[in-house]
């Protein structure tokens, strides 16, 4: 069964997640979701790698998962002497606060075997974890930087998020996911060719 898998347990079809409302959490110091979530990597086996991360959110009180979108094989950003990446995007409920799920996802990453401290920039990873948005925060020092600051400039981002949720409009961009891959996609008629489905 594959991570992204619909009939996983506890994962809603590809799609499905954009019609979900937004997740309220009880505890006023965690903003309300949904929160997204880019997955990607080029050592070992990715794709088991992200089942374990996936798996791992909930195990360690992190988050609950809510939507997966399928894996896209990617050519890498950076230095070209490495292997294609997998990417992919969930959408997930939080039960911690961002800077909280910030060091939960490198904890995760680094129980993959990545060592941040070592690796190259845009170099080979087993596991990348990075926070997309968070709801409607809006957060430009961080950390986490909120939404991410190169979202709207990543194929390999915004075609699997527009899977799990097109209609999602991305704060501090007044644009749905599904405006934003348009819109790049007019900007660079070609960087789509390097996006494929796994």
């Amino acid at each position: 069964m594959g991570f992204d898998d619909p009939n996983r347990p506890g994962l809603l079809p590809a799609g499905r997640a954009a019609l979900l409302p937004a997740v309220h959490t009880p505890d006023p110091h965690i903003p309300p979701g949904p929160v997204f979530l880019a997955l990607g990597g080029n050592l070992g086996d990715v794709a088991r790698s992200f089942r374990i991360a996936l798996d791992a959110l909930p195990g360690l009180g992190l988050a609950t998962v809510l939507g997966v979108a399928p894996a896209y094989r990617t050519a890498p950003v950076g230095p070209e002497d490495q292997p294609d990446y997998l990417n992919s995007v969930a959408m997930v409920s939080p039960k911690v606060p961002p800077a909280a799920l910030l060091a939960g996802l490198h904890q995760v990453e680094r129980e993959a075997g990545r060592d941040r401290a070592t690796e190259r920039r845009w170099g080979p990873r087993p596991l990348d974890l990075d926070l997309l948005s968070w709801g409607s925060l809006v957060e430009p020092t961080g950390p986490p930087q909120l939404p991410h600051p190169r979202l709207a400039y990543r194929f390999f981002v915004l075609v699997p998020w527009a899977d799990v949720a097109p209609a999602y409009v991305v704060p501090g961009h007044g644009a749905t996911v599904a405006s934003l891959l348009d819109a790049l996609r007019r900007r660079d008629p070609t960087g789509l060719e390097l996006v494929r489905r796994a």
